[in-house]
């Protein structure tokens, strides 16, 4: 993706900055030692698994709680010393919340006198970016979970915000609610506006954010650009065969076949080059598991985030995902 970037000072503080954020509940590490750094323009991606700390950083980069240790620089600002430090940013952690017996237009003009009369002064303009104009005046009891989402950035549009942070925000959408949350994300981005996106959904980042950053048990395994994690990866190939039991045991013994896994019942695998390949299919004939499909394919974001986050224990993956299941070697 393309992302336009906000002015040219590469002196200016970036947007976020964090540095060895540890968070502890008594013995339970939430966080452990994150680094990070969101730049002006970017569309940064914050991925991991469920209990990963995804939420917990974001709540500290907000200033919400306190971390047990390390940094967040917001603009070069702390939210810990001072509520300035949020001054140029807006989002949600989580589920936005109104109130449901009024109508949008009034849930947002009580938002909007916290930052005064300038704020009032945009209501209309943040509900036509979210496309809810034409509903601003029913009551958000009768809103779709997907347009809740959308007043939720409609809210954080108030401030007119230089960095959004937003938590989940197309998760429980339809098809056509994911959509337009991805129109939207995508239209923020062009106002120039930096925004970190926590998702679970890993093609809808792919297609949004041009960096990311993927945690494991509250650590960082990779930050970075989507492009370059790609590039680094190889070429993943797919196999099928007429014996892939006996095939899985063969692509075991071969060198320079790596991350072996079973995914949608076809072998999938990485290699250290083209004659590995060439390799494997002779081995493979001699074994007696014929070859239907052996084919490269691109890797996409999915398969590297489970290659970074689960590990190689194959008979935990087995368990928790029988579509998704790495061999241990």
């Amino acid at each position: 993706m393309s992302v336009p970037r906000r002015g040219s000072d590469t002196d200016a503080p970036p947007p976020v900055e964090v540095r060895g954020l540890v968070k502890r509940y008594g013995e339970l590490t939430a966080v452990d030692g994150v680094d990070l750094t969101v730049r002006a323009g970017d569309v940064y991606g914050y991925l991991g698994p469920n209990g990963a700390g995804k939420t917990t950083s974001l709540r500290m980069m907000l200033g919400l709680i306190r971390p047990t240790s390390g940094s967040v620089r917001l603009f070069g600002r702390d939210p810990q010393q001072s509520v300035k430090a949020l001054d140029d940013v807006a989002g949600f952690v989580e589920a936005p919340a109104f109130y449901a017996y009024l109508t949008a237009r009034r849930n947002l003009e009580l938002l909007a006198a916290y930052d005064g009369d300038e704020a009032r002064s945009r209501v209309d303009h943040a509900l036509a970016t979210v496309e809810l104009t034409g509903r601003a005046r029913d009551r958000v009891g009768g809103y779709s979970h997907g347009m809740k989402q959308r007043l939720g950035i409609a809210a954080a549009l108030l401030r007119e915000p230089k960095l959004m942070i937003l938590d989940e925000p197309a998760t429980g959408l339809d098809p056509a609610g994911m959509r337009d949350m991805r129109q939207l994300i995508r239209g923020l981005a062009e106002q120039g506006i930096t925004v970190v996106l926590s998702s679970h959904l890993l093609a809808e980042v792919e297609e949004l954010c041009n960096r990311v950053a993927i945690v494991r048990e509250g650590r960082i395994v990779y930050e970075g650009m989507i492009s370059e994690l790609k590039r680094g990866a190889g070429t993943t190939y797919r196999l099928a065969t007429t014996d892939d039991e006996r095939a899985l045991a063969v692509c075991r013994a071969q060198r320079g076949i790596n991350d072996l896994r079973v995914q949608h019942q076809r072998i999938c695998f990485t290699a250290s080059g083209e004659a590995a390949v060439a390799e494997l299919s002779q081995a493979l004939v001699e074994a007696g598991a014929l070859i239907h499909t052996l084919a490269p394919e691109t890797v996409t974001l999915e398969d590297l985030f489970f290659s970074l986050t689960e590990g190689r224990d194959g008979d935990r993956m087995a368990s928790e995902d029988p579509d998704s299941v790495e061999v241990a070697r």
